[in-house]
């Protein structure tokens, strides 16, 4: 109790729609920064206890916040995540922790996608807020040829499409222009006329960063890569690591 008038002096920033045991948990994360996040995620996404304790252990606000600079790290603290734009959405890497497939066992991608269907509640909190789920192996014919996205949603925030190949190994330009194809489609022959483009996203176990630049430089859909694994991250790596980009900030704004 003593924690909560502390860290919350003012009853009225508490929240309503957070429980006792929401705060409980919250209170155990010592950077404010940190703790300020999960509340505005808790309160905007409904997370239960059980959610809020699974997006800390997989360092949600880590994962999200080192792709940001200073003014956006510290504006995500204050807001959640904003939901503007189809960056907004991604995160580098997604954790499937909750599959619970040893890292050294051999899997395919088509093992991979049923699994990640048969738990699709957590992929979906994993995934983010707005995603409904569309199909899966969803087909797509061009000249009596047929293709198959993995798996489809759509944003009920941002209005599109949102499709998602699973690649168990690293991803190759011939899986960027195959994800181009699909978006150039979907845009074309399954959105509907207030719909706004689609988004794709490559999930792949590994990635060359240069590659994907390279490979993505010219194209102009909303075309993402990024990588996954299935097990927790180093939570306290990826603390550091944001404690040591805001002391650098701040040395740089001192300049």
């Amino acid at each position: 109790m003593r924690l909560l008038y502390v860290k919350y002096p003012k009853c009225q920033t508490l929240s309503g729609k957070l429980s006792w045991s929401h705060y409980i948990e919250l209170l155990s994360i010592s950077d404010d920064t940190g703790r300020s996040f999960y509340e505005k995620q808790c309160h905007h996404e409904d997370w239960s206890v059980r959610e809020l304790k699974r997006q800390r252990d997989s360092a949600l606000f880590e994962r999200i916040a080192l792709s940001k600079n200073k003014k956006e790290v510290l504006e995500l603290s204050q807001k959640g995540i904003i939901i503007e734009q189809s960056k907004d959405i991604i995160k580098d890497p997604y954790v499937f922790e909750f599959l619970n497939i040893p890292e050294d066992k051999q899997y395919s991608e088509k093992s991979l996608e049923n699994a990640l269907i048969d738990k699709l509640g957590h992929f979906l909190l994993e995934l983010g807020k707005g995603f409904a789920f569309v199909g899966q192996q969803y087909r797509i014919t061009l000249n009596n040829t047929h293709y198959y996205v993995d798996l489809a949603f759509y944003h009920r925030i941002l209005k599109c499409f949102v499709l998602i190949d699973l690649k168990t190994g690293k991803v190759n330009h011939q899986d960027i222009g195959q994800m181009n194809l699909y978006l150039n489609y979907f845009k074309q022959e399954e959105n509907m006329d207030d719909d706004k483009e689609p988004i794709g996203i490559i999930l792949a176990a590994d990635k060359d960063k240069i590659l994907v630049e390279y490979a993505t430089g010219s194209i102009s859909n909303h075309l993402f890569v990024s990588k996954y694994q299935l097990y927790l991250p180093d939570k306290a790596l990826l603390e550091e690591k944001i404690r040591l980009f805001l002391d650098q900030e701040n040395i740089r704004d001192d300049e």
